[in-house]
This record gives C-alpha cells, sequence and structure tokens, in this order.
C-alpha cells in the first residue's frame, strides 16, 4: 500500500497533465475568452496633467470637457461710448475657458451704447433687455441664480457726468433686479474707472496667451484704444514700480499690485480719459479753427460727441497730413504741461519706465478696426502684425481723398466715420509715435481676438473681470 502511494506521488508531471487533459481544457477556454476581450477593448485615457492651475492639453488650454457640477458662468455687460456689448463665460473647476455650445463665449453687440440715452435712463436700461435675454438663455437654469452678472460702463458715461451717469446706471440695477434670473449685487453695476478697464485688459490678453504665472518680463502689453479713452498697461520690474510718481490725493495710482497663477505682478496702467478714438476727434476739432484741415474734401458737416456739438467742415484745399498731424499732436499736449517725471507720454503723465513688459506690445480695438477698414490688415484675420508706419501710409492715401472718392476706395468704412477717416489714421499714428513714444518701424500686434486652445476669444477686457468674480464666488 505504502509502495503504491509513493508511486502516485512520485508520477511525472506531464503524465498528470495527459491523463487531466479533458477538465483542464474545460477550465481554460472561457478564462483564455475573457483575457482577449479585455486585450482588445479600448484603454482609458491618462489623466490629464495639471501645472500651476491649468490642464495641459494638446494644442493649448481651454475647450475641455467637464462635469456640470464643476462649471460656472459668468455673465459681464461691456457699456462703452460706441454701443453695448454681452459676454458670457463658462469655466471649470480651474478657471480654464470651457465651451458654450459650438463657441467659446457668447458675444453679442448693440448699438448704440447707453450714453445715447442721456435723457431717458429708462430707455437706457431697456436697451439692454434684448442682450441679457440672449445672456441667461444659455446659463442651464439650475446655474442661473449663482452666475453673477456685472455692468461695467466705460469712458462714454464717465464723459456724462456723475448725475447723468448715476441715473442711468440705477435705471440698470432696477432692470436687472426686476427681471434677471442671474446672481446680482448693485455694485456690480458701476462705471469702471480707467485703470480698472487697463488692467481688466491687461490680464485678458495675457491670460489667453498662457502668459500668467511667468516674469514680468514674458507678459505683453496692452495699448487699448476706445471710444472716449485710451488705455496703456503692462508690467514692469518691482525697481521701477518704487520709481512711480506721487499722485494727488483722488487720483489713480500709476501701478496696482496683481497676484495671479503665483506670481506678484506690477502693473503700470493709465487711463487717458478724452483720448479714445471718438473723443480725440472732439479735441482734434478743437484744436482747429474754422475748418479743419482733417476732414475729407467735400465735406462740411457736425460733429457730436456727448452734449457739445462741433463744427466739422473741410478745409477749401481740402485734408492735410501734415496739418492734420500738427492739429493732433497739440490735442495730445504732448508738450504741455511740463513734464516733471523723467519720462513722459503726454499731458505730463509718467510712461512707467519702459522695459520688458512693454516690448511686446498688443494695441486691440479701434486700432485694429480703422487698419481693417483701410485695408492694410485682413479684416478676417483674428491677429496681425504692423508698424506705426503702416497708419501714417494709410493716412496718406485717405487724406487725398475727397467724400465722394473716399466712399468707392473704401467700402468698410460707415458713412457716418467716412469724412473723419483721415483724422482717425492720423491721430492713431501721431498717438503711437509721439503720444507713447514708438518707433514708427516697430513691430506691435492688432489684436481682436486670441486663440485659445480650438477657438477665439475677444480680446477684451470684460474676461478679465469674469476671471476675477468667477475666483471670488
Amino acid at each position: 500500500m505504502k509502495q503504491r502511494a509513493a508511486a502516485v506521488r512520485q508520477e511525472p508531471l506531464a503524465d498528470k497533465i495527459h491523463r487531466y487533459r479533458g477538465a483542464i481544457l474545460l477550465v481554460s477556454i472561457p478564462f483564455l475568452l475573457v483575457s482577449f476581450v479585455l486585450f482588445l477593448l479600448p484603454r482609458s485615457p491618462a489623466v490629464p496633467f495639471l501645472s500651476a492651475g491649468r490642464k495641459i492639453v494638446p494644442g493649448g488650454g481651454g475647450g475641455a470637457a467637464a462635469d456640470a457640477g464643476s462649471k460656472s458662468y459668468a455673465v459681464i455687460f461691456d457699456a462703452g461710448s460706441s454701443g453695448s456689448r454681452v459676454h458670457v463665460y463658462c469655466f471649470d473647476e480651474n478657471l480654464d475657458l470651457l465651451h458654450i455650445g459650438v463657441e467659446i463665449e457668447l458675444f453679442i453687440q448693440k448699438k448704440p451704447g447707453l450714453s445715447a440715452f442721456a435723457k431717458d435712463p429708462q430707455e437706457a436700461a431697456n436697451s439692454l433687455i434684448p442682450l441679457l435675454a440672449k445672456a441667461e438663455s444659455v446659463v442651464p437654469a439650475e446655474l442661473r441664480e449663482k452666475t453673477p452678472i456685472r455692468v461695467g460702463a466705460t469712458a462714454g458715461l464717465r464723459a456724462l457726468g456723475a448725475e447723468t451717469s448715476e441715473k442711468i446706471l440705477q435705471a440698470v440695477r432696477d432692470l436687472l433686479n426686476s427681471k434677471s434670473s442671474l446672481k446680482f449685487q448693485p455694485d456690480w453695476v458701476s462705471v469702471l474707472d480707467g485703470t480698472q478697464e487697463g488692467a481688466f485688459q491687461w490680464v485678458t490678453i495675457n491670460y489667453l496667451l498662457g502668459k500668467l504665472g511667468k516674469t514680468h518680463s514674458d507678459t505683453v502689453g496692452v495699448v487699448d484704444l476706445g471710444g472716449g479713452s485710451v488705455q496703456m498697461a503692462y508690467a514692469i520690474s518691482e525697481e521701477d514700480a518704487a520709481k512711480a510718481p506721487k499722485v494727488a490725493d483722488g487720483e489713480d495710482t500709476y501701478v496696482k499690485q496683481l497676484f495671479l497663477k503665483g506670481t506678484k505682478y506690477y502693473l503700470y496702467v493709465h487711463s487717458y480719459l478724452h483720448y479714445g478714438l471718438l473723443a480725440a476727434r472732439a479735441e482734434i476739432l478743437k484744436a482747429g479753427g474754422d475748418y479743419s484741415t482733417c476732414i475729407l474734401n467735400g465735406y462740411n458737416g457736425k460733429y457730436k460727441y456727448g452734449d457739445d456739438v462741433y463744427k466739422a467742415s473741410a478745409a477749401p484745399s481740402g485734408a492735410s497730413l501734415s496739418k492734420c498731424r500738427s492739429d493732433a499732436v497739440k490735442a495730445l499736449k504732448v508738450d504741455e504741461p511740463v513734464c516733471t517725471h523723467m519720462k513722459c507720454t503726454f499731458g505730463g503723465i509718467w510712461n512707467g519706465g519702459g522695459g520688458d513688459g512693454q516690448k511686446n506690445l498688443f494695441v486691440a480695438s479701434f486700432f485694429f478696426d480703422r487698419a481693417a477698414e483701410a485695408g492694410f490688415i485682413d479684416p478676417k484675420v483674428p491677429v496681425a502684425k504692423v508698424r506705426p508706419s503702416d497708419f501714417e501710409k494709410a493716412a496718406k492715401r485717405a487724406c487725398k481723398l475727397n467724400v465722394d472718392d473716399a466712399k468707392v476706395t473704401y467700402s468698410r468704412v460707415s458713412v457716418e466715420n467716412l469724412p473723419f477717416l483721415c483724422m482717425d489714421l492720423v491721430y492713431q499714428y501721431t498717438l503711437l509715435v509721439d503720444g507713447f513714444a514708438l518707433d514708427p518701424h516697430q513691430e506691435i500686434t492688432l489684436v481682436k481676438q486670441v486663440q485659445y486652445g480650438d477657438a477665439f476669444v475677444e480680446a477684451a477686457w470684460p474676461l478679465g473681470s469674469a476671471i476675477e468674480v468667477a475666483s471670488s464666488a
């Protein structure tokens, strides 16, 4: 018996497999089939790598899908001098932009702006109703009461004076309080001071370019030419910030400190009221005499800005680039008041000291629009590289024409802007070269939209405001 047991224990493994081959085959077939199916299944994508709060995705940030619970929205009204615009943004939990339908943002505009209703505040507020309805329609119902809505009025309302602008703003507050389902606070409807507008614009463009979190020398500077004012903003060194001139009580400081993406920035920002494109026309007309050498030949009319009306008649000999430029320099007050700082732009304003943060300059709003209308950039592209001298070349061409010829040559220019085309181009060149002391041949970037992932976003201050309100929500 013991010998038989020993013989069983000593049976070779190969013989055992042969003896039990039927049972082994029966068990192994299902196992092999399951393994084969698992091998064919698609593998899950890798978890996105996070860096400083931003997802690193192929082709840049933005546009990634997110769970509904992690989304947040912000609705920002830009109540400018030339029209009202609404922007709706959607963010994920890292403040990366997400698509709203097929677009990266909702952007709708309507003319005229709030300042056109100076004598009827209720009508001014009512002009925003169509924009409000479209904005609310893209915000999911369950998120509306959590979605902040802001209205930022800019230079157009600032020019009306405190009493008139406050009546319009109060009418807007009453409208939002009674008709909007979005999250609303009375102090979210206000007139932006120029430095806020400039700072928000700087944040917008540098956010979209992926520059935030880098050193100040890696960021880009911004010049934003609106209708009523022009803003310049760029990051400067801590040493230059310490040299900023002291300002009188009640005036905006030259330098704002911002903490973005783990980096502290010293942002030089200044807003020049009365020197936006539409306001500057009034300043240039005041600098001239009974007629203007900036108005195209054959035009005899008036120009209304705010509550004031100016005579706008062409000189008998037509427009003159050199004489118009002289009036533009006079309007900018390049040599007065006397500059009390080491470096000034115009009107005795400190220029921030220059530096690396200003070398790469992005120039927005009316600069882009007039360049497209004058034909030296493609209106269909979101950005274009130009030089200040391109505005002078375009002015030389435009100033030679009379109104009728200009209508044929510049089909993109609206009828109301046509007589002022020479003036606008001359002013833009003068502002860049004489006002901001740029070299006429320095390359600058005209920008209307900035590519963000697979989409394009308006290069406007409301995104900077949305980032701020979304961060504090």
